[in-house]
């Protein structure tokens, strides 16, 4: 991690419940509230009573509709006269493509190359003859600096994803609507589960929970590989991470925005950060699909993997912000994988077979338990005539079969090395 840390000015312009709720008023028209859904099965796990707020269920998709609607609303004729120019991930991508067609402004949008096909093509849905897409860079701050970058040569107007007070109080509108539809169930809100990226959508809702309902706790949720809010407390500001992991798109972020840490600085006293790694993710979003019929992207299933997390009251009321719904259908077989390892339920071995009749099968008979199944088989090379060296991807029946697993494996007089992730061999043969 970067120790550029970024002293946070403590003067800034503080959001209120007011601001947020004439935003809301500007953009009803535009967006309709997005359900509140009660969820039996995760009550039920969790011991708390759990609501799903869901963005997924957006026009866009996604909850950055908000932010971007209310932002581009609020440009006068000469700001929308020079075009708009953002960068994304994908989601506020397609907001700003929406209001982009809507409004009648040319838009400019920059997304960076491992962002999903799904979500480019829906950019352009939204859109239309009205935005240019142009994919650039490894990641979302690559894309942005290219952004910033043209927009200072143009004069274009940059439309910021979560670093801006419009953005924020545009997203502070999940609050306002979690809050409305809690009261008409004669409920109020213990605790609100978000997803962190850029930090613009827990800064917002942060925002109005203070002002609206200051008893309810907030809790981030950001995937391990893009942890920026946790460094940015950590290093008392906002921090460059050195790399980011690019699966959790939607929170890719290397470094999370001033405003939005500025804001949540000033509320620590309600606010609670916690990591996930991305197989819990991957594991919560095919729960999600499986069980409610959600599809959720990863940085829509971060608030659920961070249930696990919460140390509240049984019966607590908690709502979870299930933040998108742009998932890529070709993205699942890299989600069940991770899934599956992080489950304990898939792994690799390096397996050097002495070359003898019959080795396979002893393999298989002898070193398999009865529920174990081979995925993968791929001879790497013949160090000689004795012995042949392949990767050996197994699925067990379950996880407690590991360790017998191994012992058979240490029984064997085939030598078998155990890949873990996160090691080079794994990492250069595996992942």
């Amino acid at each position: 991690m970067s120790t550029n840390a970024a002293a946070p000015s403590k003067e800034f312009d503080v959001i209120h419940a007011f601001d947020i709720q004439q935003a809301q008023a500007r953009i009803s028209s535009e967006i309709a509230p997005t359900p509140l859904q009660y969820c039996p099965r995760l009550s039920q796990q969790t011991g708390f009573e759990v609501y799903l707020k869901r963005e997924d269920l957006q026009d866009v998709r996604s909850y950055k509709i908000r932010g971007a609607l209310y932002g581009i609303s609020n440009l006068n004729d000469e700001q929308r006269a020079a075009g708009i120019v953002t960068a994304s991930a994908g989601n506020h991508a397609q907001g700003v493509a929406y209001a982009c067609r809507t409004m009648g402004i040319k838009g400019r949008i920059y997304v960076p190359a491992p962002t999903p096909k799904q979500k480019r093509d829906r950019i352009m849905v939204h859109g239309g003859d009205m935005v240019e897409l142009v994919v650039v860079g490894a990641n979302f701050d690559d894309a942005a600096a290219a952004a910033h970058e043209y927009a200072a040569e143009q004069g274009a107007t940059f439309i910021e994803p979560f670093d801006s007070r419009d953005t924020v109080i545009g997203q502070g509108t999940v609050a306002a609507e979690i809050i409305a539809q809690l009261s008409t169930l004669g409920k109020s809100l213990d605790c609100a589960v978000v997803p962190v990226g850029g930090g613009g959508l827990i800064s917002g809702i942060t925002s109005y929970v203070a002002d609206m309902s200051p008893r309810t706790a907030v809790v981030g949720i950001e995937p391990a590989g893009a942890a920026s809010l946790t460094a940015a407390f950590a290093e008392g500001g906002p921090v460059t991470l050195d790399t980011v992991d690019p699966f959790v798109d939607g929170a890719a972020v290397r470094r999370v925005g001033t405003l939005p840490y500025q804001i949540l600085e000033a509320n620590q006293g309600r606010l609670n950060v916690d990591v996930v790694s991305e197989g819990s993710v991957c594991t919560e979003l095919l729960e999600l699909y499986q069980n409610e019929g959600i599809i959720a992207e990863p940085a829509g299933a971060l608030s659920v993997a961070g249930l696990s997390k919460l140390d509240l009251a049984p019966g607590s009321v908690v709502v979870c912000v299930i933040s998108g719904g742009n998932n890529d259908v070709l993205r699942y077989a890299e989600i069940m994988e991770r899934s599956l390892v992080h489950r304990g339920l898939k792994h690799y071995f390096l397996v050097n077979f002495p070359q003898e009749p019959g080795q396979l099968r002893h393999f298989l008979e002898d070193i398999l338990g009865p529920h174990d199944d081979i995925t993968l088989f791929e001879y790497l090379k013949r160090n000689n005539r004795e012995t042949g060296t392949a990767l050996v991807g197994l699925e067990l029946g379950s996880a407690e079969g590991l360790e017998p697993l191994l012992n058979r494996m240490r029984e064997s007089k085939v030598d078998c090395e155990h890949l873990k992730p996160g090691t080079p061999g794994y990492d250069f043969l595996v992942a």
